[in-house]
């Protein structure tokens, strides 16, 4: 996987690291900690066609539960198992592991790079 800088980022706490035409998207540090203990993640189906900005999912803390918006235009070619039977992995390796699915990219739209996702969380 691409390291942070290189990683793309929505305002909606997504990340995407784009290889090609096809598109691995998770969600952030910053918003696994604002979710908390994630205990339930609900993610499209493969085949499924997702359109950058529509809701494609969930992810159910302890505290709250969080709408996941779907950063590119596309057709999910793969959903990451390991987090639907154990969500504490999206917790503990949100940009590794913790990542949520693979779309075969139709469209790619204009993402924020590592310094304007770091400006619009206020990290330093």
């Amino acid at each position: 996987m691409a390291s942070e800088q290189e990683l793309r980022y929505t305002a909606d706490h997504e990340w995407v690291d784009a290889q090609g035409d096809v598109a691995t998207v998770g969600i952030t540090g910053y918003a696994a900690a604002q979710l908390g203990d994630i205990v339930y993640v609900d993610l499209p189906k493969v085949g499924d066609s997702v359109e950058a900005g529509q809701v494609i999912g969930e992810l159910e803390s302890t505290k709250s539960v969080g709408e996941l918006f779907c950063p590119v235009t596309g057709t999910v070619t793969e959903v990451n198992d390991d987090v639907a039977a154990s969500p504490e992995i999206v917790n503990s390796d949100p940009l590794g592991a913790g990542w949520l699915l693979k779309v075969q990219v139709a469209e790619l739209p204009d993402l924020l790079d590592k310094a304007a996702y770091d400006a619009l969380t206020g990290a330093a």
